[in-house]
């Protein structure tokens, strides 16, 4: 996928704070990664992570985040998987049911952390 098309940034660095866009569960070659929703979080939590570096941050400098998925039933699962990478202080954190997600996806997640 051509980002450089879209009208949003990976990610915008204001006042100390970096705001990711939202990230889904897409490969490296832009197609949607199918499997179970362990596999997919995994794969969101992979390209958050190499867009938390390229701001110059990390899992730890988290504040904030925001998960979106298509089926609530999924939340156990999801945070497990979520869990694994975060750790204590954990960030603040909402978790929304949605009707749908941009390319069809099942998760969704953006982050918000402040520079060191």
């Amino acid at each position: 996928m051509d980002t450089k098309k879209l009208p949003f940034s990976k990610f915008i660095v204001k006042k100390g704070l970096v705001f990711t866009s939202g990230q889904v569960h897409l490969n490296p070659d832009g197609t949607l990664l199918e499997g179970s929703i362990e596999d997919k979080t995994h794969r969101v939590m992979k390209n958050m992570e190499s867009l938390l570096k390229e701001a110059g941050v990390t899992f730890k400098d988290v504040v904030k985040t925001t998960i979106y998925l298509t089926d609530m039933s999924e939340y156990a699962k999801v945070n497990e998987v979520y869990a694994s990478y975060m750790s204590d202080p954990y960030p603040a954190r909402e978790t929304v049911c949605v009707k749908a997600l941009p390319l069809g996806a099942d998760i969704e997640i953006s982050m918000t952390a402040a520079k060191p």
